[in-house]
């Protein structure tokens, strides 16, 4: 027997607390502190439009995976439901099991699995945006967009729940083969597009942990007779029986069991279907779908990053694989290489011990360059007509701007730049025009969160700048110079392309607002102006 021991505030008589002894088995006391698990898993067969192509093994995808959830031995789930019928895969039916799983998923512990195997399409919805969508039983193929279940509306369902660990598995594509219809006119669209290929939609960034896709955006999806069942989902559920435990640790976690699903779909579908990822939050991967850790496992590296994918990863000179995905390796001392065809992107010897997780990504963003230096030129002016017209003109600018990356998180960089202008202006006022020399200097600085996607990285926080202008008056009338000074809060975004390891070109904006005394009055005006810059990266 174990015995735990609950500390009160006082153990005096008659007030509130005190040692209670509480008896449990080591069984009770483990339970207690497992995750629960709970599964909706999803196959849609009956379709009321007959436009869509029947699904031979959609509903039984849906219980094979299920058995494997609910074997003891195996995915030990406490909770797994099942639908497949029409009146409980309509779309709205869908949805309402959905949020009455995240009603119940209210530990940040809890483990959530939904699965879905159905037809996917695309179509635009009333922004006309494309976004995906999943044809439940009511949904109709001329009216995707107001009758199936777009991916957006079931993440969001999702993500009300409590739980922190958050698995959305869509045996599904929409490239408008395989197990995917389009409207004509939306495959003659797509097919123009150059190389068949297309861009994911902003909600591809999913609101869950992570999701798990049977295809790639654009691709298709399959079927297959003599597996009997959706073939990703196939290699799935075979690598939950134990195929897929890389680290050797005794459980099958989600990030293991979709590289073991992917490596096999690949190579069962002859390169033609590459199931992917989007993980939002990996950490060391505590969503476990298939056993239990009953020994620390061998160190892994790993990446989903978008801009690694295709990467070989070399350990040791050997190669072990390629990206996206995870790879085990024994502890200790390994020269460690990520090269693509002649191109070596990083190279360094690394030292791993004992149920390490490495993401490469970190890795690799920690040896690349992190500042810049770039020459910048641009137009600066204020936002109203009548500033521009009676104030100071927009004028062009030139000079140069400094940013630090993950100077003080991760994510927040550090911009500094310094810009101006000399020459020739004339006012535009009631009477005629008026020339003058107009003279600026524009110090500022930014704080700014980055987003990093394949070689772009988005830009955008608070801004501060001190701007200085001058103007030059020599008429007969009037000969003088006239300043002013202002320090500026405001706002900078900008998105930067890196050509190459040491160079980048960046479009950047900012909005400020400026404080001046005008005639005796002072007034707020509003200041912007946007910047084209080249730079070298160390």
């Amino acid at each position: 027997m174990a015995c735990a021991l609950l500390w009160g505030c006082s153990h005096s008589s008659g007030e509130k607390g005190g040692l209670v002894s509480v008896s449990a088995t080591p069984e009770e006391l483990q339970r207690g502190f497992e995750s629960r698990r709970f599964a909706l898993l999803i196959g849609v067969t009956e379709l009321d439009d007959d436009a869509w192509r029947p699904l031979r093994f959609a509903k039984k995808d849906a219980h094979d995976f299920a058995s494997a959830l609910r074997d003891p031995g195996l995915g030990h789930f406490g909770d797994v439901t099942v639908l497949t019928d029409r009146a409980s895969t309509t779309r709205g039916g869908i949805l309402s099991a959905a949020r009455a799983l995240a009603a119940k998923a209210d530990r940040p512990d809890d483990i959530i699995l939904v699965y879905v195997s159905a037809h996917g399409t695309l179509a635009r919805d009333g922004q006309g945006s494309l976004r995906r969508y999943l044809v439940s039983s009511d949904a109709q193929m001329r009216k995707a967009s107001q009758t199936a279940l777009s991916v957006e509306e079931l993440e969001s369902a999702i993500d009300a729940a409590g739980s922190r660990r958050r698995v959305l598995v869509l045996a599904t594509c929409h490239s408008g083969a395989g197990k995917s219809l389009l409207p004509s006119a939306l495959q003659g669209e797509l097919a123009s597009l150059k190389g068949a290929t297309f861009e994911r939609p902003l909600e591809e960034a999913s609101k869950a942990n992570i999701v798990l896709s049977a295809s790639d955006w654009g691709e298709t999806a399959r079927e297959d007779e003599t597996l009997q069942n959706d073939v990703y989902t196939h290699f799935l559920v075979e690598g939950l029986i134990g195929g897929a435990d890389r680290n050797g640790d005794g459980a099958v976690s989600a990030t293991e069991a979709h590289d073991y699903a992917r490596r096999h779909t690949w190579t069962f579908s002859s390169g033609r279907q590459r199931p992917s990822a989007e993980l939002l939050e990996v950490g060391a991967d505590p969503v476990l779908l298939s056993g239990s850790i009953r020994r620390t496992g061998q160190p892994e590296l790993y990446s989903y990053a978008p801009r690694l994918d295709g990467f070989t990863v070399r350990i040791d000179g050997e190669q072990r694989g390629e990206l996206p995905g995870g790879i085990a390796l024994r502890p200790g001392l390994h020269q460690i290489e990520l090269t693509k065809g002649s191109d070596v992107l990083y190279s360094d010897g690394l030292n791993v011990g004992l149920g390490e997780r490495v993401d490469l990504e970190r890795l690799v963003a920690h040896t690349e360059p992190s500042r810049s230096l770039s020459l910048a030129g641009g137009l600066l002016g204020f936002v109203d007509q009548q500033s521009r017209d009676q104030l100071f003109p927009a004028a062009p600018n030139v000079g140069v701007a400094f940013r630090a990356d993950r100077a003080l998180l991760d994510r927040v960089s550090v911009g500094v730049d310094l810009s101006g202008y000399s020459g020739p202006q004339q006012l535009q006022l009631t009477g005629g025009t008026i020339p003058f020399t107009a003279t600026s200097l524009l110090l500022g600085a930014s704080a700014l969160y980055t987003i990093d996607w394949r070689d772009l990285s988005f830009l955008i926080g608070p801004r501060v700048a001190a701007l200085w202008v001058q103007r030059s008056f020599s008429l007969s009338a009037y000969s003088k110079d006239q300043t002013a000074f202002t320090i500026t809060p405001g706002a900078h975004v900008g998105i930067a392309l890196h050509l190459s390891r040491a160079w980048e070109a960046s479009l950047n904006g900012q909005a400020m607002l400026t404080v001046l005394a005008v005639d005796g009055q002072t007034r707020v005006l509003g200041f912007a102006g946007g910047w084209l810059a080249v730079g070298y990266r160390f």
